[in-house]
């Protein structure tokens, strides 16, 4: 059964405009946008996505919450394995997805 969403893995990820091109700071809005739409249905039942532009070189470039609470990536492991999951290779995983949602947001 899926959690409440005050209850599930919120994942930050924050989009740097120079991954977009040289055009990137006026694409970023709209392809974070675009990426938030196509990732949404991605376990779902356990985290909430949220993708925005990283407009502060300080802010990190992936940052998990869980309750309105900023945890680390050994806390948002635990947490998920809590549900019978396993988080390996998360972070890359995403990356590479993100890397895949630019390529097809450039293409269209």
């Amino acid at each position: 059964m899926p959690l409440s969403e005050e209850k599930k893995l919120l994942v930050i990820y924050r989009v740097e405009a120079g991954c977009l091109g040289p055009e990137g700071g006026s694409l970023v809005v709209a392809f974070c946008d675009f990426a938030q739409q196509s990732i949404q249905s991605l376990d779902s039942d356990l985290i909430s996505w949220n993708i925005i532009p990283r407009n502060s070189k300080t802010d990190p470039e992936i940052e998990y919450n869980v309750v309105g609470k900023r945890i680390s990536y050994a806390q948002a492991t635990r947490y998920i394995e809590l549900f019978g999951r396993t988080f390996d290779g998360f972070e890359a995983h995403l990356s590479e997805r993100i890397a895949h949602y630019i390529e097809d947001f450039m293409n269209r």
